[in-house]
């Protein structure tokens, strides 16, 4: 059976009008990934940028609030069929979960919430929407293999953060929050990056505009490509692109083999 290898790059934007006047078109342009994901795209309806960026298939997915959140993805092949936000209308109105449907698997693009830094959306996060994601996955797997990816705004492990001791208990490593993905994991489910580099330090996808974190590599991975178990084998490659700038994220990429 023919095998081809699959390029997918996910990348928090910050503002996709924003990104696009610094390096984004020139990124995709280059780099032309068989799936591009996107969070935080901060569009609202009237501002939908007409450029396809080359891509036959594209399709926002925005908050009811202008300005906030919102997803979009763009593929080089058409979906088999396209949905938003969770089944029967859960943690609707923000714009935060796409699920294409493809010949080998699902992609869901997803913006998890941030859960504040006064920890007022914590236990929204622990108690609904950590298991209503983790759920969802768990059902569409049972009809064809999942690839999760976007800004799941956690970092899972010590060695995904620069300063762990003194982040304890902020947004983003809480133990409540750290919990969630292990119980996502815990299902049969691969942190891809982990998977290929399991102890490779220093990599982060996110950094603070204060203090010149950036240029100092004082930061957090908190985006993620995570796959069912079932694509374990498939997987070639799972990267980070530091170098990218445009947004306080930088892009993150998997490339698959898929027959």
């Amino acid at each position: 059976m023919h095998q081809t290898t699959s390029e997918l790059i996910s990348w928090n934007v910050n503002g996709l009008r924003a990104c696009r006047k610094k390096s984004f078109d020139l990124f995709v342009e280059q780099r032309k990934p068989d799936f591009l994901c996107l969070q935080e795209v901060k569009l609202n309806s009237e501002v939908i940028p007409e450029n396809d960026f080359g891509y036959p298939f594209r399709y926002y997915h925005l908050a009811e609030k202008k300005g906030y959140s919102g997803t979009a993805i763009f593929s080089s092949v058409e979906p088999q069929s396209v949905r938003v936000d969770f089944p029967d209308g859960l943690h609707a109105g923000e714009g935060r979960i796409i699920t294409c449907e493809f010949d080998g698997f699902h992609l869901v693009n997803v913006y998890v919430p941030n859960s504040k830094g006064d920890l007022s959306r914590l236990s929204y996060r622990y108690e609904s929407w950590d298991p209503d994601l983790r759920n969802y996955l768990m059902k569409l797997r049972s009809t064809k293999p999942v690839v999760l990816c976007g800004d799941l705004n956690v970092a899972h492990q010590e060695i995904d953060l620069a300063n762990p001791r003194t982040n304890r208990m902020n947004a983003g490593f809480t133990n409540e929050e750290r919990e969630g993905i292990s119980n996502l994991l815990a299902e049969g489910f691969i942190d891809t990056f982990r998977h290929v580099h399991p102890d490779r330090e220093g990599a982060y996808s996110w950094w603070s505009y204060r203090n010149s974190a950036r240029s100092r590599n004082i930061g957090w991975r908190i985006d993620y490509f995570v796959v069912s178990n079932e694509l374990v084998g498939s997987i070639q490659d799972a990267y980070i692109l530091p170098e990218v700038e445009g947004s306080d994220h930088c892009p993150i990429g998997l490339s698959l083999s898929m027959n």
